[in-house]
């Protein structure tokens, strides 16, 4: 490690097999907290180049515990975190509302790193239960449509690094491989991501995969399409400039999306928008979100999508999907 410290001290980069090595040598604890904090403070820092992303992203892939879920065709739906936003659980939202309208999903999350509450701090308030058992998980997706995969049970070569990753309680370069590191392999994601550059990368990364996706990036800063302006959406074959108003919907303003300052706070809030008894902002944006959700694993437009989540969610049926993944955990 003192060798690659030396080199990155001098702007140098990583190619993508020493960026993947650095990672495997992470998982086998031959770096000490230092060294970590260190490699970790480098990217905070400077850009990250696609060679390093891709190499990060290839050795927790290769290393992490696999789920098959092939046979569900699900998709993913999760943001970088780290936009330093702290809104309501957006991404856990849309992913119920998903499930509600029919649509399976294999929901990749954590716990909030840089913001109050993560999707794995809300999950596990209501009660759902974390597991890495594929029986289990698939009979989540049979029965509510949904399952959700929480980071630290399948990804073990995190474990010297997550205890310095919460006392940094910064971003830091594991916030961009999240959404990229989905141990079922979905081949659908709807995937928020917290810059422009970031962006841009993952558009680079992603045209290489089989994966249907759609990537967004809200221009005034979100990881999310928060209706608070307009985003940029990277799909397979188009890139566009969103607007509310292509919706139908208004604009909203930020202190409409806040998530409050407790999780607790954050799980009154789930509760509260899941009920379909949210205000309108709130429903208009997590339906934005299901809506590009559905419309990228359909392959409709997102229009229809919209619409597909509005119904979802006012219907009852995206609760009734969170309350049967709820008594599954109890089970």
């Amino acid at each position: 490690m003192k060798d690659i410290l030396t080199r990155l001290i001098q702007h140098e980069t990583l190619s993508l097999e020493e960026a993947k090595q650095v990672i495997i040598n992470m998982s086998k604890g031959m770096y000490n907290s230092s060294q970590l904090s260190c490699f970790l403070s480098v990217f905070m820092m400077r850009s990250i180049t696609i060679e390093e992303l891709t190499g990060f992203r290839d050795a927790l892939l290769e290393l992490c515990i696999k789920i098959d879920l092939e046979a569900y065709n699900a998709i993913d739906i999760v943001g970088t975190g780290g936009d330093g936003k702290n809104t309501f659980n957006i991404s856990t939202l849309s992913s119920f509302i998903t499930a509600g309208a029919g649509v399976n999903v294999s929901k990749h999350g954590n716990y909030g790193v840089s913001s109050t509450s993560g999707s794995s701090n809300v999950m596990e308030y209501l009660g759902v239960k974390f597991s890495n058992d594929e029986a289990f998980l698939q009979q989540c997706i049979e029965t509510a449509g949904i399952c959700i995969l929480h980071a630290p049970l399948f990804h073990p070569a995190m474990k010297h690094i997550a205890p310095i990753r919460k006392e940094l309680g910064v971003k830091t370069f594991f916030n961009m491989l999240g959404p990229m590191v989905n141990p079922s392999f979905p081949k659908n994601q709807m995937l928020g991501v917290f810059s422009l550059e970031l962006l841009r990368l993952y558009g680079f990364i992603y045209q290489n995969t089989a994966i249907n996706y759609n990537i967004v990036y809200a221009l005034d800063g979100y990881d999310e399409i928060s209706l608070t302006g307009k985003a940029k959406i990277i799909s397979n074959h188009t890139e566009k400039l969103f607007s509310p108003e292509d919706l139908g919907v208004a604009k909203v303003k930020q202190d409409a999306i806040f998530g409050g300052n407790t999780v607790a706070d954050a799980a009154k809030l789930f509760t509260t928008i899941i009920e379909g008894k949210g205000t309108e902002a709130q429903h208009n944006v997590v339906c934005a979100n299901a809506g590009l959700a559905i419309a990228t694993a359909k392959q409709i437009r997102h229009e229809e999508g919209f619409a597909l989540a509005k119904e979802a969610l006012l219907s009852g049926k995206a609760k009734a999907s969170l309350d049967k993944l709820i008594a599954l955990s109890k089970t």
